[in-house]
């Protein structure tokens, strides 16, 4: 699969546990450590724990590894790395304050997942 399927599978298993306002960052003209970032938010930090820790085992079931974890168990902003698709779940004081999407925005690199 490739890193846009990957990304895509990605938002639908964040949607299926309820997380909201999830985006698609493609990062592939701007940076070398990744294709794209997905951005989504949990509405508290056990929500935040319980996507990322989601996330991580259905890929981890089916064969792939999350490369690298950061911020899970605070459940403030929950990194997953998975290589060429970076998730960053975020409680919603924590999207607000560092409002990633902005900094990587080019005007038509950002899309809403909807399902």
């Amino acid at each position: 699969m490739d890193s846009k399927q990957f990304t895509e599978e990605i938002c639908k298993a964040l949607s299926s546990k309820k997380a909201e306002d999830i985006l698609v960052v493609d990062v592939r003209e701007k940076t070398i450590v990744c294709d794209y970032f997905v951005i989504a938010s949990g509405r508290n930090t056990t929500q935040v724990r319980a996507l990322c820790e989601y996330v991580e085992e259905k890929f981890a079931a089916e064969g792939i590894s999350v490369r690298r974890t950061e911020g899970v168990r605070e459940g403030r902003w929950g990194v997953l790395d998975f290589g060429d698709v970076i998730v960053h779940v975020f409680n919603d004081e924590s999207r607000l304050f560092y409002h990633l999407e902005r900094l990587w925005d080019e005007g038509n690199n950002v899309t809403r997942f909807t399902d």
